[in-house]
């Protein structure tokens, strides 16, 4: 019987953590989603993401790192859904509205102004979300209600420290279909000021991106409003540790052990691989 030793270091004191990741789910208030109290700050134009007042809309809101300081200790954030508050004050008739959202990741914090001190809003692609929705205010009346950005099938990845740049575009089949003027059927705000709206009853806000006044804002532009209060659905990765520093025994005992654990006799060792004093021994 022959006996071949080699030191073994990793089998003597082997240290391995391994790592898995659960998805997890997360909601973030911008402002107090669950009890607003605070709407639109100004005019009718001063309201974000939209207003039912005027047949064409758009918006640009920014939520920064600030705003979202909740996430920024999360992992692979993504973004799944938007949810926004407004009240029904008086309005009976059925609202229709195309709806386009955009969603970029963005290093900017605050809007940009040009050398006349304008403010001008941000280019936006293509967008993620594109629908029609008709909203029936007779149910609605004189209660808070919801509209939602639903990107479940297409997640926003949002890295730490980025600013998410929603633009909203909500256009009418025609300006009759608008509310009343005596009801402006108005979002809650939060209170932050990191919003730029566009109204107009005839030309909506990808028409006014194409002409060569955008980025500059026009008038009937509110360039100061507050983000309305948002929820913000999103999923992250949790770093979970399955096993932790799983250590192989240095024996030191002069017995021999298989590579299954199993002692054996110095004197009766089949050919095999054992382990002995914290060397392998190979036996032939």
């Amino acid at each position: 019987m022959k006996k071949f030793y080699m030191i073994l270091a990793a089998f003597a004191a082997m240290a391995m953590t391994v790592q898995a990741q659960d998805v997890l789910q997360g909601t973030l208030q911008v402002g107090d989603f669950d009890n607003p109290t605070e709407t639109y700050n100004g005019s009718y134009f001063d309201m974000a993401p939209t207003n039912f007042y005027l047949a064409h809309t758009g918006a640009q809101m920014l939520y920064t790192p600030a705003e979202l300081a909740d996430l920024q200790d999360k992992a692979n954030v993504n973004v799944t859904k938007l949810s926004f508050k407004f009240y029904n004050e008086s309005a009976y008739d059925d609202i229709t509205r195309d709806i386009k959202v955009s969603v970029q990741v963005i290093d900017e914090t605050q809007f940009a102004v040009n050398d006349q001190n304008k403010k001008m809003f941000f280019e936006f692609g293509e967008p993620v979300l594109d629908y029609e929705v008709t909203y029936s205010m007779l149910d609605l009346l004189y209660e808070d209600n919801e509209i939602v950005f639903d990107f479940a099938n297409a997640p926003i990845e949002l890295p730490a420290g980025k600013t998410l740049l929603v633009t909203a575009i909500f256009d009418a089949q025609d300006d009759a279909n608008c509310t009343g003027s005596t009801d402006e059927t108005p979002f809650y705000t939060s209170g932050t000021g990191k919003t730029m709206v566009y109204t107009h009853n005839t030309v909506g806000f990808e028409e006014f991106a194409g002409t060569d006044d955008f980025p500059v804002v026009t008038s009937g532009t509110g360039t100061n409003v507050n983000l309305p209060v948002t929820k913000v659905d999103y999923t992250y990765t949790d770093q979970v540790t399955a096993i932790d520093e799983v250590k192989a025994a240095a024996t030191t005992d002069g017995a021999y052990y298989n590579l299954m654990g199993q002692k054996f006799n110095e004197n009766s060792l089949p050919a095999g691989i054992y382990i002995h004093n914290g060397k392998k021994v190979i036996v032939k």
